[in-house]
């Protein structure tokens, strides 16, 4: 076989059926010049790229406020800003479907299996919303979680920047001194936990290293452990100031979402480099991913 022949290539039909096909299709009937395929789409983006993320904006049904401006100083970098004057939020375009269709599908090590659909989605994050809200967490505010993936990670991080907290991470296999290293840094108004989780078979509790990890929060005005091994509440029992999910939710029915639109430039993550980065002088810190992921 001849090195430079492709392996596989589309056919014409499902070209024409792509997302970037029709994408192209739209810029066009906007008034850009033909475009014969993506390289052409490429070089008119940098071309035109106020044209470009107007249009991108209007394909994808972003919810918010676009605002007037669309870049400026867009060959800087860093430097260039991009919809200076919008006012949006991540979650609300997340969240804009509702009904029983499946939203997340979970299965742990554990071979536990759970499912929400959207309707259900909203109602958990509508009463984290609520909960943490009564927590004092507002704009700004910082929600770290230690978590595994799965449901409760999710809602959680919604129902945060729902409210224009900034979430942070890491998993639950982190050590005490690694998990204050980072959270120590941001200083959260919630600590998110989960009560356990499975690894290679074996059941991992962490109500001892919880129990180094929140005292060692001293900004918290709230610490939360999510059910996965079925034992929150006797982890939370077991500890100062910790307060099982189902008790930090009982006061709150679920309601309509409600959304904080904020600037574009307004941060949604904090993420943090490997233990050892790959560059000598990486911040300890990484910058917090803005809102304009779109």
């Amino acid at each position: 076989m001849n090195q430079n022949e492709p392996l596989w290539a589309p056919t014409p039909e499902r070209v024409e059926a792509s997302t970037i096909h029709k994408f192209i299709a739209f810029v066009e009937e906007r008034g850009a010049p033909k475009l014969a395929d993506y390289d052409a789409l490429h070089a008119w983006s940098v071309a035109e790229s106020g044209a470009f993320w107007d249009a991108v904006w209007d394909f994808c049904v972003v919810i918010g406020e676009k605002g007037e401006r669309l870049v400026e100083n867009v060959e800087a970098i860093p430097g260039a800003v991009f919809f200076p004057d919008a006012k949006l939020n991540f979650v609300e375009n997340l969240l804009r479907k509702s009904g029983p269709e499946g939203a997340l599908v979970f299965r742990g090590e554990d071979k536990v299996e759970r499912r929400l659909s959207w309707d259900e989605l909203h109602a958990l994050v509508s009463r984290l919303q609520q909960a943490l809200k009564a927590a004092g967490v507002g704009i700004g505010d910082r929600v770290a979680g230690m978590m595994p993936n799965m449901p409760g990670t999710i809602a959680a991080m919604l129902a945060a920047t729902s409210l224009g907290a900034i979430r942070s991470s890491c998993s639950p296999d982190f050590g005490t001194r690694g998990v204050l290293d980072r959270f120590g840094q941001i200083e959260p108004k919630v600590f998110v936990a989960c009560d356990g989780y499975w690894y290679n078979g074996e059941r991992i509790e962490i109500a001892g290293k919880l129990a180094e990890i929140v005292p060692g929060l001293p900004t918290l005005e709230a610490a939360v452990i999510v059910p996965y091994m079925g034992e929150a509440e006797t982890v939370a029992a077991s500890l100062p100031k910790v307060v099982a999910l189902d008790d930090f939710l009982a006061p709150f029915k679920a309601l309509p979402v409600t959304f904080e639109r904020l600037e574009m430039t307004h941060p949604l993550y904090i993420l943090f480099p490997p233990a050892r980065p790959a560059f000598p002088n990486a911040s300890s810190i990484a910058r917090a991913v803005c809102c304009c992921s779109i």
